[in-house]
């Protein structure tokens, strides 16, 4: 009898690339804190609990001409498409080499051009249009890529969410929208933000297939965003699909959950850590053992720490080159 991975197409190989992937998301993150309780950084804003729903829909995806439009917290998603453990250091110590915007934006605010990863803006929800737009983008030019786009279960509230999603219903484009549904709009719970049982029951009123899933399990992710990914590649329009997590820290480093979570409910995720439950499945098939699990867990902190030292060390943008990108520059190009 085939494991649940082999159903779906995945390999042993596959699923400790996706492993070691989330495990680098989940150290980066944690080192990311660490600088910030240390005054070394100034923001971080987590991914921890939501790496098993990031990889296993980037890896349903193709890295190689697929275009994404991240959130905030995706560090699993620009891992797998390119971004660099020593890019995402460079962007919280806001570095001149930071690839995302030179220093100039907070981390979390995802964009290389080189990856297709489509620039992010501040206010929550932006990245869902511009998704919509290079698909429509893409099927007007008849390119052979498809786009996708997350965000928060918060976020889809938002006006752009419906706009974009009906944009894309009823032009039939080839995007995938993802929402991370980790449970709370920063201090507000599920159920004081969205009427409906799941967000995924809006997909309906789009035109457009939805699911809500477990977040938790990659295999269960990836096999729901390759079926929408390949409804997508055959002209069959646009899916919502809607992982439920959870957010294992605060809504960000100048938050403080304990003041609306209380220390049960805190206690009771880490139960549901994706990390633990995706390595017990990787021992239970005989894909992983624990000095296997030792060697890629050392590997990857070899890699976090020469990325913390090197951007740690790497200069700062110049102070003349605050406005540079913001106006035009007489007689130039730029």
């Amino acid at each position: 009898m085939a494991s649940r991975h082999e159903e779906v197409g995945l390999s042993n190989d596959d699923l400790l690339k996706m492993y070691e992937t989330m495990l680098t998301a989940r150290r980066v993150d944690e080192r990311m804190w660490l600088l910030n309780r240390a005054g070394k950084i100034p923001f971080v804003i987590s991914c921890q609990g939501q790496e098993a729903a990031q990889v296993g829909a980037a890896y349903a995806l193709d890295n190689t001409k697929d275009y994404i439009a991240p959130y905030y917290r995706d560090l699993g998603v620009v891992l797998h498409f390119g971004m660099t453990p020593k890019e995402l250091m460079l962007s919280a110590f806001a570095k001149a080499e930071d690839p995302n915007s030179g220093g100039r934006q907070m981390p979390g605010h995802f964009g290389q051009k080189k990856n297709r990863i489509l620039t992010g803006s501040s206010p929550v929800t932006t990245q869902l249009p511009h998704a919509v737009g290079v698909a429509l983008a893409g099927k007007m030019k008849k390119k052979d890529f498809i786009t996708f786009t997350t965000l928060g279960e918060g976020s889809s509230n938002q006006g752009d969410f419906h706009e974009g999603l009906n944009f894309a219903g009823v032009h039939k484009l080839p995007v995938i929208t993802m929402v991370e549904n980790n449970k709370y709009a920063i201090s507000v719970p599920y159920d004081r933000q969205v009427a409906s049982k799941n967000v995924s029951d809006r997909a309906a009123g789009y035109g457009m297939p939805g699911v809500t899933i477990d977040g938790n399990d990659p295999i269960e992710v990836y096999k729901h965003v390759k079926e929408a990914a390949d409804r997508a590649r055959r002209g069959e329009g646009p899916s919502l699909i809607e992982t439920v997590s959870e957010r294992m820290t605060a809504h960000s480093s100048d938050d403080d959950h304990r003041q609306y979570r209380s220390a049960d409910e805190l206690a009771a995720q880490k139960e549901k850590d994706p990390i633990l439950l995706f390595g017990a499945y990787l021992k239970e098939n005989g894909i992983m053992d624990d000095a296997l699990e030792a060697d890629v867990n050392k590997r990857i902190m070899a890699i976090v720490n020469e990325a913390t030292d090197y951007a740690e060390n790497a200069p700062y943008a110049e102070p003349e080159h605050a406005m540079k990108y913001v106006y035009a520059e007489q007689g130039g190009n730029e």
